[in-house]
């Protein structure tokens, strides 16, 4: 037969371990603040070449929405990073393959859109890797990045992505279109408050976790933010082309080398919208 703990002392230590291993799964998702992420972990914010801004989608595929941001990236001559939803290729598997043959690039943003206060980190390694392969069959190779819905990045989900051979990358300019007022032109000008070169910008291709038809405010900001990024000198594309670490990524093509940081593009930004008027 068991002991219980007749002292205070021993109450409180076990009172302590519960706490201790809810601040180890949760903590590392401070690195959603985005002073901290720019900081002390540039590459998981995305950052990469100074003159090149990538350009990437949550939350998809959905055949209401998804292809109408093919159309208007295809009339802008832009590929991007769409980060996707297993749960949604099973469901649209016709729209994912669409993604794939538009030359866009798939990464892996999970199962479905969970927010994962309580420890699971079986589940977690489970369902990302159901979701990274349901990306690699699309694709014909292995998916390279991984974004956890909301961006919180447990440390279960750290060690998933992991196991799962999954690079996580957040963001460094949102244009909040997910919100039931937001609108083209807000959208423009919130991405633009933030938004340099080198950076990531995270729009949503679909509704799944937002506003009903918030969709149409990133589709509607999406000729404005080009224009505003080849304004300044810089291009726009994939996270397979923005060089986040100047590394080589698995799929045998070499990341593009980080450029320098001197000279008259350091810290250039988007100018903002009404600049331009």
């Amino acid at each position: 037969m068991g002991t219980r703990p007749r002292t205070a002392a021993g109450r409180a230590a076990c009172a302590v371990v519960p706490v201790a291993a809810a601040l180890a799964h949760i903590g590392p998702a401070a690195t959603w603040l985005p002073e901290l992420r720019r900081r002390r972990f540039p590459e998981l914010s995305g950052l990469g070449r100074a003159g090149h801004v990538a350009l990437t989608f949550d939350d998809g595929p959905h055949p209401a929405s998804t292809p109408r941001f093919l159309d208007a990236l295809d009339g802008l001559g832009v590929r991007a990073t769409f980060f996707v939803l297993g749960e949604n290729v099973a469901r649209h598997p016709a729209t994912a393959r669409e993604l794939v043959r538009r030359g866009h690039e798939l990464a892996v943003h999970g199962w479905s859109h969970d927010r994962p206060w309580l420890p699971s980190p079986l589940r977690d390694a489970r369902e990302l890797l159901r979701a990274a392969e349901a990306v690699g069959e699309l694709t014909g190779g292995a998916p390279l990045w991984y974004r956890p819905p909301y961006g919180i990045l447990t440390s279960g989900r750290w060690a998933a992505a992991r196991r799962a051979g999954l690079r996580p990358v957040l963001w460094t300019a949102w244009g909040k279109d997910w919100r039931a007022d937001a609108t083209p032109a807000s959208v423009r000008a919130t991405l633009a408050a933030d938004l340099r070169g080198g950076g990531t910008v995270l729009l949503h291709d679909t509704d799944h976790a937002s506003a009903p038809g918030s969709w149409r405010s990133a589709l509607g900001a999406l000729p404005g933010l080009v224009a505003d990024c080849r304004t300044a000198g810089l291009t726009v594309g994939p996270l397979a082309e923005h060089g986040v670490g100047g590394g080589l990524d698995r799929r045998g093509g070499a990341a593009v080398a980080a450029a320098p940081t001197t000279g008259a593009r350091r810290g250039r930004g988007v100018p903002s919208p009404t600049a331009e008027r």
